[in-house]
């Protein structure tokens, strides 16, 4: 599809009617389930971990519809069309980063913990501080990922409705943060993990169609495929697509700290943490954990496939000019392929992909506040059967609104790239206390106060003087000002800032931790053993 033919893809192919209807239609059917799953929802343990109801294989698809964001799907399959080999890096980081989170601390957190991060990073230590600065860095990268999602829902139905103008798209995310407010309300965790079961279904399976059909049509042929993406590419030389330094090759240093954010930002990531709560059992921990893996190392290997079938059949102009930019990659893939109809599937996939991580990361980070900062530092744990529940639902629609303003400033950027940040913050500020507190006896209060805030201060403020705030075309204040740090991520300078200072706040307490409180945590991570009662009361 050239330039040229954007606009009629737009008018005449692109059938806005069609689309908002197929839109509507998902809309209602998640709704409907999100109030059925509702009805049961009475304590605490109902609304955060959906009263520990679902199977290993129920728990492996959601978890798989939590972890591929948009960032999954339309960030890198744009990323891949528009930079070649420099996208795919996102897919190994993302697939390598879920590896690293499942062998080092999913199944430990899941025995140590009740409903958030939280609870696993205070057990052996001192209760309020820790939860203090467990809730802020679970909520700070919550938005960060919100931001993402919301740029990614802002320009997919900017596209479905042919919206150029800015104000019309910030329209789009206005609405979209609403929608997700009302999902969070009414379904609490339970409702949430259904939508997340159902996206993860549609999502695989439409990259799979997309996928054979890309593949179709050069013959089966990924050599074919390749050469026409070569073809298509605007790059000089026109090969560059399949090599590296597309993308990254300008500062090698940028790219390091890209990978070193990917590949350990997911053990921090306190939503994906969250779902392990939700099986009654270690066992079914387990076999949610074998679901996960396949589901997720399966669609990563489709976005190869297709993010050189979108630069070679939609072309890296038009992706660049539609709207929404690089994140509309996928949606006019579809369009290319199976015309209006297809493209009205795959939006309301990629609208239920953001719905659900959105709700996802909603419910955890009013879960951190309610949970964490409201029931057990203000209260102290003397809190009313439905107190928790109430606070959180009015978090939700605070958060919900600081997400919408957020997004709204955010359009235009890659939303691979913004969750990236994400990994990064959660790299920096939860996971140096997350693995000290697992593995490291030694281990004291002020090492993870230190620890949380030093590397939740030193990512963000890194970000907001970067060229991703500053100084470029596609930073939030475009061509304002100059960045005062020159690498768009973070990663290398906060996540070693983190854990040193967890080192050395540890080194220079004076007070030591209770020791039989660090051996009971390594018995009950390791085995289990004491978890199970735990969690139910």
């Amino acid at each position: 599809m050239s330039i040229s033919l954007l606009a009629s893809a737009q008018t005449v192919e692109n059938n806005p009617v069609l689309n908002i209807s197929i839109f509507g239609a998902f809309v209602a059917v998640t709704l409907f389930i999100v109030i059925r799953a509702s009805r049961n929802n009475r304590t605490a343990a109902d609304y955060y971990a959906a009263g520990r109801s679902f199977t290993g294989p129920q728990n492996g698809f959601a978890i798989a519809g939590d972890y591929l964001s948009a960032a999954s799907f339309l960030g890198i399959v744009g990323a891949i069309a528009i930079n070649g080999y420099d996208g795919f890096l996102y897919s190994i980081g993302f697939l390598v980063a879920w590896l690293v989170a499942l062998l080092l601390v999913a199944e430990l957190m899941r025995n140590t913990g009740k409903f958030t991060m939280a609870d696993v990073l205070s057990f052996r230590l001192r209760q309020r501080p820790v939860r203090m600065a467990a809730a802020i860095s679970t909520l700070a990268v919550c938005l960060f990922y919100l931001l993402a999602q919301m740029a990614g829902a802002g320009g997919l139905v900017s596209l479905l409705l042919g919206i150029n103008e800015r104000i019309g798209q910030s329209i789009v995310v206005a609405v979209v943060g609403v929608l997700m407010i009302v999902y969070v309300l009414i379904g609490g965790m339970k409702g949430t993990t259904w939508v997340q079961i159902v996206k993860a279904f549609l999502l695989i399976g439409g990259a799979v169609l997309m996928t054979i059909w890309v593949l179709a049509i050069n013959g089966f042929s990924l050599d074919r495929l390749l050469e026409s993406a070569v073809a298509a590419s605007t790059t000089t030389p026109a090969d560059a697509i399949l090599g590296q330094g597309l993308q990254y090759g300008a500062n090698p240093w940028d790219f390091i700290s890209l990978a070193v954010a990917l590949v350990l930002g997911t053990a921090g990531l306190p939503h994906v943490l969250m779902r392990f709560y939700t099986v009654p059992t270690a066992k079914e921990a387990r076999r949610s954990v074998v679901w996960a893996i396949w589901l997720i190392g399966l669609f990563y290997l489709l976005t190869l496939v297709l993010g050189y079938g979108a630069g070679a059949l939609v072309g890296p102009e038009t992706i660049r000019n539609a709207p929404g930019g690089v994140n509309s990659a996928a949606p006019l893939l579809a369009l290319e392929l199976g015309g209006p109809l297809l493209l009205g599937f795959i939006s309301a996939v990629a609208f239920a992909t953001i719905l659900a991580v959105v709700a996802g990361l909603t419910i955890t980070a009013a879960a951190s506040f309610a949970h964490d900062i409201y029931a057990n530092v203000v209260k102290k744990g003397e809190v009313p059967p439905d107190g928790e529940v109430k606070v959180a639902r009015r978090t939700v629609v605070v958060i919900g609104i600081l997400a919408i303003v957020g997004g709204i400033g955010v359009q235009g950027q890659n939303i691979a790239f913004l969750v990236a940040l994400a990994f990064a913050v959660a790299a920096s500020a939860n996971l140096p206390t997350i693995i000290y507190s697992l593995f490291w006896r030694r281990f004291t209060t002020r090492g993870a106060v230190w620890s949380m805030y030093g590397g939740l201060i030193a990512a963000v403020g890194l970000i907001l003087l970067s060229p991703v705030f500053w100084g470029t075309e596609t930073s939030v204040f475009r061509n304002v000002g100059v960045a005062l740090w020159p690498l768009n991520n973070p990663g290398i300078v906060s996540i070693p800032v983190g854990f040193f200072l967890g080192w050395l706040g540890s080194v220079v307490s004076r007070r030591s931790e209770d020791p039989e409180k660090a051996a009971e945590m390594e018995v009950r991570s390791l085995t289990g053993f004491g978890a199970e009662k735990a969690v139910d009361h």
